[in-house]
């Protein structure tokens, strides 16, 4: 069947390999062009964020070890670099992986919402690029439907459990109260937008919000109350911030130990708690030898979510049982694929003895024939032509015994002959 679908995500992978292959967003364009130059790739779309790079492909069979070894050279790497941490799925597998992730069966966070929008967000990039045909744009909008479908008939979205709402429980558990605490959030995203909401929620004292582009970081703190800075701007105030949270898009760290060194010196050494949820990561990872940094990555919040995925657990089986109806359903629909080529030859060839027969019967009509005798040359020629072939075939396939032949034939024309080939 001709879907794959090749990546790796947070649990085959750690947070130093899934950063070497992430594609930002000025990248992803050439990507999906270079990826759709290998020969046999169709069809494609690169789902990439803090948590897996995955490409989806219509492909031929074949392409598997290609789109591998695209997947290594294009961030200059070895195969033997990212092979051991990647996963292959094809055909019904490939379906089922997708409607998963779609549906959040797949996330760190069981169940979250963010990755649908992600999701959304490959394909349409993707198709914008003109990169995606029939059949993805059906696998999609497939999954997409699926995973509201999950949502609405499910539980699995009801407890408040994301990776911003993990970095925020954790900041509970070090500083009590955070109605005395300032938080710092680098990004200006969804997963910082949550995070300043359940910071707000959680009564925190001052937010300053830290992003590339200044307007979509005033836009975010005009939500919260909060103060608006540049990044430029965070040597100047990272030693106000006692929490810090970054989620960005940057391909290099935009926190180095240098000026986190700098900023815990004027804190006079004041403990600072720092998420690094980004992938690439945002702060250098030399900043966790620092004394009085507490830094946590993606990768370290797992125990922190426990807690509140038993609802999740739960819904997640009967997610689990809407998804293996909707891959059957998807199935069917790629098998209709066949039958609708051979209606549209069955249909060609129907016209073209059609237009050969009538251009005889014109032909006789202008040589003065009656149009009596022409009608009952038409009928019969044409009547003779369609069943021509039918009856031979299955008069072979009598002379073979080929009875599935004959029962397909009986059950095709519904003729009502219950014992094919026996009379």
């Amino acid at each position: 069947m001709p879907l794959l679908a090749l990546g790796l995500n947070h649990t085959t992978a750690p947070v130093n390999i899934r950063e070497r292959v992430t594609f930002g967003p000025d990248i992803i364009v050439a990507a999906l062009r270079s990826l759709t130059d290998i020969d046999g790739v169709n069809e494609a779309v690169i789902l990439s964020t803090c948590n897996r790079t995955e490409l989806y492909c219509h492909a031929n069979e074949d392409a598997l070890e290609l789109t591998r070894d695209w997947l290594a050279g294009f961030h200059g790497l070895a195969v033997e670099d990212v092979a051991p941490y990647l996963y292959a799925h094809q055909g019904r597998t490939a379906i089922n992986h997708l409607l998963s992730v779609a549906s959040g069966l797949d996330s760190l966070i069981l169940g979250e919402p963010q990755i649908l929008g992600q999701v959304k967000n490959a394909f349409q990039v993707a198709r914008d690029s003109g990169r995606t045909g029939k059949l993805l744009t059906r696998l999609f909008q497939h999954a997409f439907s699926t995973a509201k479908q999950v949502r609405t008939d499910t539980a699995i979205g009801d407890s408040p459990v994301s990776v911003a709402f993990a970095a925020v429980s954790l900041a509970r558990q070090i500083f009590s109260d955070l109605s005395e605490q300032t938080a710092m959030l680098i990004g200006a995203g969804e997963t910082i937008e949550l995070a300043a909401r359940h910071l707000a929620q959680n009564g925190i004292g001052r937010l300053i919000v830290a992003n590339r582009t200044i307007g979509r970081a005033q836009a975010l703190a005009h939500q919260f109350d909060a103060f608006a800075i540049g990044l430029t701007e965070l040597p100047a105030h990272l030693a106000e911030a006692d929490i810090v949270i970054a989620s960005t898009a940057s391909p290099v760290p935009v926190l180095g130990k240098g000026t986190v060194e700098s900023a815990l010196k004027r804190r006079r050494h004041r403990p600072m708690f720092m998420v690094d949820i980004a992938v690439p990561r945002d702060i250098e990872p030399e900043v966790s030898n620092l004394e009085d940094v507490y830094l946590y990555t993606v990768d370290d919040l797992d125990e922190v979510i426990q807690a509140n995925l038993q609802s999740r657990q739960e819904a997640a089986g009967q997610a689990r049982e809407i998804i293996t109806f909707q891959v059957e359903e998807f199935l069917a629909w790629m098998r209709s694929l066949d039958a609708v080529g051979l209606i549209q030859d069955y249909r060609r060839q129907a016209h073209a003895v059609r237009d050969e027969v009538l251009g005889k019967a014109q032909r006789m009509l202008a040589c003065g024939k009656p149009p009596d005798e022409v009608l009952a040359f038409l009928a019969q020629t044409l009547t003779n032509k369609l069943l021509h072939t039918p009856s031979t075939q299955l008069r072979e396939a009598g002379s073979n015994g080929r009875r599935e032949l004959l029962e397909a034939a009986n059950a095709l024309f519904q003729l009502g002959h219950g014992k094919a080939g026996n009379d």
